[in-house]
């Protein structure tokens, strides 16, 4: 599974696993996990990219209630086994 790391404000570097990735409307998002394995029930988290400077790419997570349910629709359509709950 192909990873990217977020660090935090304070200099963490937290890997998250990319489980799939869209384009709406000229803007990229990241659905991703921080689990590594294929558990039943894990977390996700969706990330949009927000910039990309000095060749790295910037994302930040998605915090709008209504862009995230939009967003969450369109993985789960991507994703036909997987059923996104928020």
């Amino acid at each position: 599974m192909q990873s990217i790391n977020f660090i935090t404000d304070e200099g963490e570097e937290i890997p998250f696993y990319i489980i799939e990735q869209t384009t709406l409307a000229g803007k990229d998002f990241l659905l991703v996990t921080d689990s590594d394995t294929d558990e039943d029930e894990a977390e996700v988290y969706i990330m949009q990219e927000i910039s990309d400077q000095d060749d790295q790419t910037v994302y930040e997570f998605v915090e709008d209630e209504a862009q995230l349910e939009a967003l969450s629709k369109v993985f789960a359509e991507l994703l036909d086994d997987v059923d996104i709950q928020m």
